[in-house]
């Protein structure tokens, strides 16, 4: 196997994967903008809420089940059977059948996409030699996410009259299905169980562990309630499309820099000044109105952005502190907390709509970015910084693409 892993060790051998991946995100990112607008000005405006749930929901289900059906199945067929289950949501939906079904739908996306990220960077982490991997995971994190943005984009061009946008899903998940399933790469060891161990997560590193479990909610209810606030502002469609598009660069222009300096620096100050601009973008957005709509783009690009980086700051942070042995299990037990918290806080959110208005989502980004600044600032009195030469390089993560990859390295449990 080792031998067979050598001979298609370069970049271009895992061009499949990414592409496969990058495909389906502009179809992800496609229903990720029309579920809610078409929700949020049905009878039942409501789900719109609940369908951010769901897809949180399901993907803490597929990042359990994830591994032991790779076990039974392999990872090229076990693709193509969640790539099939998307395929059926997206049916559901385009069925114009009652809200309810569009919420089991989207729960049911949200298994089979955590299902695809595994493989997906299960693939990857072992395809990729030690030289190029890093790059290579930054590099298919920066696709996918692009490739959500660009589908945002593409939504404000599709007709929301009939089914045209669902059917577009269907298009590209089908055609994301062609290039890892002709894919000449041998298929993976199957990944490690996931094993969730909080204690020791907790010993390792408290701020690495309740950031990864803040970013979760940060991260969905950000990505998830922006097009719900958007619609509901009576926002066009196209503006809609843009302004998820946008928040999507966030990745680039925001968290690639303070990466950078996290590298440089003790990266729990990093993480004090990402939670210092959620608030101040989300104080912007609250009095920013859609009248000045270039303006609230620029404000949802740096909150998308600043989400983001919790998510990959937290993670290399607790990362650092780990010793080889407990990566693996480390790893699985931040997977299951950023899946609960995506689960838990926009639940919360849309119990709480109805009650504090459209801007509820703003608040609960902002109180949980005090919440986890006020915690650091007491940590950094009760430990010190890893030194930079002990730090890998962080390279780019997304937190709407959550890490699986120590989870499938069988050689060296480290992470890459």
């Amino acid at each position: 196997m080792h031998g067979q892993t050598l001979m298609v060790a370069s970049p271009f051998s895992i061009a499949s994967i990414v592409v496969s991946m990058t495909i389906a995100a502009v179809g992800s990112g496609v229903m990720f903008a029309y579920v809610p607008f078409m929700l949020t000005h049905s009878a039942t405006p409501w789900a719109a809420g609940a369908a951010v749930t769901a897809v949180a929901f399901g993907g803490l289900v597929g990042c359990v089940v994830g591994g032991p059906l790779i076990k039974r199945v392999g990872h090229a067929r076990l693709f193509a059977c969640s790539m099939a289950m998307v395929v059926i949501a997206a049916v559901l939906i385009a069925a114009d059948l009652p809200a309810y079904v569009w919420i089991l739908a989207r729960g049911l996306y949200g298994a089979a996409a955590n299902v695809n990220f595994i493989i997906a960077q299960s693939w990857l982490n072992h395809a990729a030699s030690n030289a190029w991997r890093g790059k290579a995971m930054s590099f298919f994190y920066m696709a996918y996410v692009l490739g959500l943005g660009c589908g945002a984009w593409l939504f404000g061009r599709i007709p929301t009259d009939g089914n045209m946008a669902p059917l577009a899903v269907i298009f590209f998940t089908a055609l994301a299905i062609l290039p890892i399933g002709l894919t000449r790469l041998p298929n993976p060891p199957p990944p490690a169980s996931v094993s969730v161990n909080i204690p020791m997560a907790w010993r390792i590193s408290p701020v690495g562990l309740v950031g990864v479990l803040a970013s979760g909610g940060l991260s969905m209810v950000v990505q998830g309630f922006t097009p719900i606030y958007a619609a509901t502002s009576q926002v066009s469609q196209g503006d809609v499309a843009l302004l998820m598009f946008v928040m999507q660069t966030g990745l680039l222009f925001v968290q690639y820099p303070l990466g950078v300096l996290s590298d440089r620096i003790d990266r729990r100050f990093v993480l004090l000044i990402t939670c210092g601009l959620i608030v101040a973008a989300g104080f912007a957005a609250l009095f920013v109105s859609f009248a000045t709509i270039v303006v609230l783009m620029i404000v949802f690009l740096v909150f998308g952005g600043s989400v983001e980086t919790v998510y990959s700051v937290a993670n290399a942070h607790a990362n650092d502190r780990a010793d080889p042995g407990d990566f693996v299990p480390l790893s699985s037990t931040l997977l299951v907390a950023w899946s609960t918290a995506a689960t838990i806080v926009p639940l919360g959110v849309t119990l709480l709509t109805p009650v504090f208005g459209q801007h509820t989502f703003i608040y609960a980004v902002m109180l949980v970015a005090v919440a986890y600044a006020i915690y650091i600032l007491w940590r950094l009195t009760e430990r010190k910084a890893v030194p930079t030469d002990e730090r890998e390089n962080i390279g780019i993560r997304s937190a709407q693409v959550p890490n699986a990859t120590v989870l499938t390295d069988p050689d060296t449990g480290k992470p890459q």
